[in-house]
């Protein structure tokens, strides 16, 4: 008799206790309480939907759900580095962002476009602007200016050109007329 007001119970209890440990989360947290908590509620609400002549069948699929449920959240939590701040994922500031390497998701020019970033953060998306000139859908760009918030002046790829670019074109411009003029 009481185990059978126990086993009636249970699926309430979980749902209770699970949200309880959901919430707990919010006062320590860390992972501590949510993926058990988000197994333990899962259970609760798959127990709740369960038809109540089943028995200790419903139990076996009660924790089924557990184990489900726990998996897959600490599978997200992992993947998403939700708890673990190893900064997979995430910018520091927006100085993080020079040298960032991605592509023009929509045209970029000197006043309006878009870029998806490679280690671009949760939202990889900016607004983007170009040094000068153009840049297509498609090309792969690099941040020569975070500016700040979410808009970054980009540099393309086959436009790039720094000190040791220059350097090496000055060379061969020089090398070249000193070939002509032998000739």
């Amino acid at each position: 008799m009481v185990a059978e007001t126990l086993q009636s119970q249970l699926p309430m209890l979980l749902l209770l206790g699970g949200a309880a440990l959901i919430g707990a989360e919010a006062f320590a947290p860390g992972a501590n309480f949510f993926v058990l908590g988000i197994g333990l509620f899962t259970a609760g609400i798959v127990g709740v939907l369960l038809p109540a002549g089943l028995g200790s069948i419903a139990l076996v699929i009660m924790a089924i759900a557990v184990l489900i449920a726990t998996g897959i959240t600490l599978y997200v939590s992992k993947e998403f580095d939700l708890y673990t701040n190893t900064g997979k994922g995430k910018t520091t500031d927006s100085a993080s962002l020079r040298g960032e390497t991605g592509r023009v998701t929509e045209r970029v020019t000197t006043s309006d476009g878009q870029v998806k970033l490679d280690n671009g953060g949760f939202n990889p998306f900016y607004e983007a602007r170009s040094v000068d000139g153009e840049i297509p859908e498609g090309e792969t760009v690099m941040v020569v200016d975070p500016g700040g918030g979410n808009v970054v002046t980009v540099e393309s790829f086959s436009d790039a050109t720094d000190d040791i670019d220059r350097e090496l074109a000055r060379e061969r411009e020089a090398s070249e007329r000193e070939a002509e003029s032998e000739s």
